[in-house]
């Protein structure tokens, strides 16, 4: 041991080896597993993008109630905002889809709104989570200040900072995000990752023991290993045969990947993410256990159970927090589910008739819903009952 490293071994900061037993790595520490670190690992990046995009994808917009009916209020400023432009750089798609990778990544998504001389939001302006301070009074939020790229410091009153959270843990007021709660998931995945890019960076197609007849000499030895290394390691010289020479024999002594199970536990990586992050492995590209049917069933979980809840977070920020009191009584955001649960042609089919024939719907209602011109009348005329050509009788067998 060097002089420095016994110096950095006396203050506890002694460098540790990251191979273990087998060639395995040696686990990662907590804090290493970072929102960027997180995703290196593909099946948590493909859960992460598969919510985000979805959310983004989906109408986002501002009713107002009149009696027992409701109406788009497409004239107040904050429908613009959560619709078509949050602000002037992002599409409303790109914003949300922003929001949501940043809640689920750190715990907590910030956007700085900026009101109109009547109090209304005109726009948001996502802020970096990591350049976020929330400032506490006592139980409560008392502000935000945010550091921007230039070292500049602002200070923002909770009523000018949009914040979502993903779930509370032992503070209420801060989100927790899924890579924090679950690190070990990721840490074992990385490690996994790891192992299989040594094995095939370094290792060869039959690993073992080289044994020489007699003694070699130290410079024997380099020669021997740096000619080994040079013809036969690497997955480039995967399956080469190699030439012994005098006398020298090769004795495999380690397991292959598929015989030490990486390629199985690669493939429950990939389930533990989807657990944490609470979406079907098939929807994130786990196609082991899926059939075309319980797809199609995962398709209407993962809109219920998964997108449920972070839809119904995100539509009660907005109206606690971006509208004001009294737009409150009588406004609120919602987000159009009909588009996510479309199905095909003919159960879309099958569902409007039923509907229409059943006096639940209306003509109109449903090519509106399917994007049609609208036809004056329509909506008069009597309902047709299904016809078709005659049964012909069976013919004689004679």
């Amino acid at each position: 041991m060097s002089i420095i490293e016994r110096a950095l071994s006396l203050v506890g900061l002694e460098k540790r080896s990251t191979i273990g037993i087998n060639g395995w790595p040696v686990p990662l520490s907590a804090t290493s597993v970072t929102p960027d670190s997180a995703q290196s690992v593909g099946a948590c990046y493909a859960a992460v993008a598969l919510i985000a995009e979805a959310i983004g994808s989906l109408p986002l917009r501002l009713y107002r109630q009149d009696g027992d009916d409701r109406k788009a209020a497409t004239e107040h400023p904050l429908h613009t905002v959560l619709h078509r432009a949050p602000n002037e750089s992002q599409s409303a798609t790109e914003f949300w889809e922003w929001m949501v990778s940043s809640m689920l990544l750190t715990g907590n998504a910030y956007a700085k709104v900026t009101r109109g001389y009547d109090g209304q939001a005109r726009a948001l302006d996502p802020m970096v989570t990591d350049r976020v301070t929330i400032m506490r009074k006592g139980e409560t939020i008392g502000g935000y200040e945010y550091t921007d790229r230039d070292g500049k410091r602002e200070r923002l009153l909770p009523a000018e900072v949009f914040h979502l959270r993903h779930r509370a843990g032992n503070d209420p007021l801060v989100g927790v995000s899924p890579i924090s709660a679950a690190r070990a998931v990721i840490q074992l995945a990385q490690a996994e990752a790891q192992h299989g890019q040594s094995t095939f960076d370094n290792g060869t197609k039959a690993s073992g023991i080289l044994s020489m007849p007699g003694r070699l000499k130290p410079e024997q030895r380099q020669a021997i290993a740096a000619s080994w290394a040079s013809q036969y390691a690497g997955g480039a010289n995967a399956g080469k045969v190699p030439i012994m020479e005098e006398g020298s024999t090769f004795t495999p002594i380690s397991l292959s990947l598929a015989d030490s199970e990486w390629v199985a536990s690669r493939r429950f990586s990939v389930e533990e993410v989807a657990r944490i992050f609470k979406v079907p492995p098939v929807l994130i590209g786990d196609l082991s256990h899926s059939t075309y049917s319980n797809s199609v069933a995962m398709d209407m979980f993962f809109a219920k159970h998964t997108l449920g809840r972070h839809l119904s977070a995100i539509e009660g920020a907005i109206n606690r927090q971006l509208l004001t009191p009294q737009a409150a009584r009588t406004m609120y955001a919602e987000f159009s589910l009909e588009g996510l649960l479309r199905g095909a042609s003919t159960e879309r089919a099958a569902f409007y008739s039923s509907a229409i024939n059943d006096g639940w719907m209306l003509r109109s209602e449903a090519r509106k819903l399917e994007n049609l011109k609208a036809i004056d009348g329509i909506d008069d005329a009597p309902l047709s009952q299904k016809s078709g050509p005659a049964p012909q009788p069976y013919p004689s067998k004679q």
